[in-house]
């Protein structure tokens, strides 16, 4: 039980990973929004939502190419509903989630096929990392 309990405290440890957590609040994204609005590599967001995965905060569904992540349904690990209305009553102040919720009101303008080819770009918005390439979420 000690294993389960460390997974959901490692997942909630790090702050992109609260960061997308929030963002899922909202319901539903594909990896390119979350790519879009958190402005990093596809491969930290890849490697962020594998350690929520892990730890079973969120579940994925494919559909055709593109990956979908939203916050668990089921109960994956006995801890994650407890971190996860945790994480729902906090930070809904905090500056870096109110702007990840203005870009994700921007970035859910722009249809999923157009984004995840532009990237960042298809926001008109300068893309600031270097490596963030775009990507539609599809498994390679």
């Amino acid at each position: 039980m000690l294993e389960t309990y460390e997974a959901i405290a490692k997942a909630v440890a790090d702050p992109n990973r609260v960061r997308i957590l929030k963002l899922l609040e909202g319901g539903e994204l594909c990896v390119c929004q979350i790519t879009a609005v958190l402005d990093q590599a596809t491969s930290t967001i890849s490697k962020q939502l594998a350690e929520l995965r892990k730890s079973g905060m969120v579940q994925q569904r494919r559909n055709g190419k593109w990956v979908y992540y939203r916050l668990a349904e089921r109960e994956l690990n006995r801890y994650a509903r407890h971190f996860l209305g945790l994480v729902g009553k906090l930070l809904n102040d905090d500056p870096t989630v109110g702007e990840d919720r203005r870009l994700l009101a921007l970035v859910n303008t722009v249809p999923v096929t157009v984004l995840c080819h532009q990237g960042r770009t298809a926001l008109g918005l300068d893309a600031q990392a270097s490596d963030a390439t775009p990507y539609c979420g599809r498994f390679p």
